[in-house]
């Protein structure tokens, strides 16, 4: 568990996340949570790193989900996030991001984390250059690649 100012941030174990899957109503979300969930099941050693991570505020209130796309041979991870509208423009973002970012980079296989983010996403581009990102050249399915390496 990682705990911020304000949030708590967790791995979901399986029963967490096949609950959560089931409960979704929006069909590409429901897959890409079931892709995570598959991801954990075949990489049991690395759940972290396919996990679908929580954020709460301290009072257990459900704000958003986060997660990483795995840990590639060279210690690079990708991570994705996502605020509840009507807790979005609170700074809860950036805020789980610095706390996972710190997380990660705690880990001695870490060497970078990137995100990728649609160029129209002016909202989650001003919370990884509030974290250190910068675009690094590439450019991936979601739009430009963003990184921040381990200082």
């Amino acid at each position: 568990m990682i705990e911020t100012n304000r949030l708590k941030i967790y791995a979901a174990s399986q029963e967490n996340m096949e609950a959560f899957i089931e409960a979704q109503t929006v069909e590409i979300l429901k897959s890409a949570y079931t892709e995570m969930l598959n991801g954990c099941l075949a990489n049991p050693y690395q759940w972290d790193w396919y996990a679908i991570w929580m954020i709460e505020l301290k009072d257990g209130t459900h704000i958003g989900e986060l997660c990483f796309k795995g840990l590639s041979a060279d210690g690079i991870a990708e991570i994705g996030y996502g605020i509840s509208e009507e807790y979005q423009n609170k700074g809860y973002a950036t805020e789980a991001v610095k706390g996972v970012l710190e997380w990660a980079f705690s880990r001695p296989e870490v060497t970078a984390v990137e995100a990728e983010t649609d160029p129209d996403n002016t909202a989650s581009k001003k919370v990884l250059e509030k974290c250190g990102f910068a675009i690094n050249g590439v450019i991936g399915e979601e739009g430009p690649r963003w990184a921040v390496s381990k200082h």
